[in-house]
């Protein structure tokens, strides 16, 4: 099967790649993980002295904390691993009209997500090493209200390039819409 084929029916007829690439699946944690992580390993310390209390009590009462204690221990691991066993079954692809991103993880199944490049999108780059590029953003619902997460190409060994295109695709659809 032909790398045309496996896009029929997703891009556009007059649709074109421009780049393909994947994220650097190195570990890397993020400060909100961190904060997660610590939060759970709270939550999992808390349940395991309850357990021991309780088990002094004698009895089988300590082991109602068990729950407590994975979902601790669950938000700790999440937390840490989540975003880069994500980033490790990514895709990236760029056409001349939008960004895509595809992932692929167990329980979710594959996904397919796809971002208008036009000249009103926010292009955002965030250089270094491994360079980010941020294109859009969602708006997600929280306990203290709706916050923003911005979306795009994460952790590239060529982002400045994927920025650079990303620019090109705006100055060629200025005066028209999208």
């Amino acid at each position: 099967m032909s790398t045309a084929d496996q896009w029929e029916g997703i891009l556009d007829q007059d649709e074109n790649i421009l780049w393909q690439g994947r994220p650097d699946g190195g570990f890397a944690v993020k400060i909100p993980n961190i904060l997660m992580g610590i939060f759970g390993l709270f939550f999992a310390g808390f349940a395991l002295f309850w357990m021991a209390m309780a088990f002094t009590a004698g009895g089988g009462f300590w082991m109602f904390g068990l729950l407590h204690f994975s979902v601790g221990f669950g938000l700790v691991l999440y937390a840490l691993f989540w975003p880069t066993y994500k980033r490790r079954h990514s895709w990236y692809t760029l056409t001349n009209r939008r960004a895509l991103i595809a992932v692929n993880v167990p329980l979710k199944g594959k996904s397919l997500k796809s971002y208008p490049i036009t000249v009103s999108s926010s292009l955002e780059l965030i250089d270094g090493k491994l360079a980010s590029v941020n294109f859009a953003e969602e708006i997600k619902s929280g306990k203290n209200g709706s916050y923003t997460v911005p979306i795009g190409f994460e952790r590239l060994t060529d982002g400045r390039q994927v920025y650079r295109l990303m620019r090109k695709i705006q100055a060629k659809d200025k005066g028209t819409s999208a």
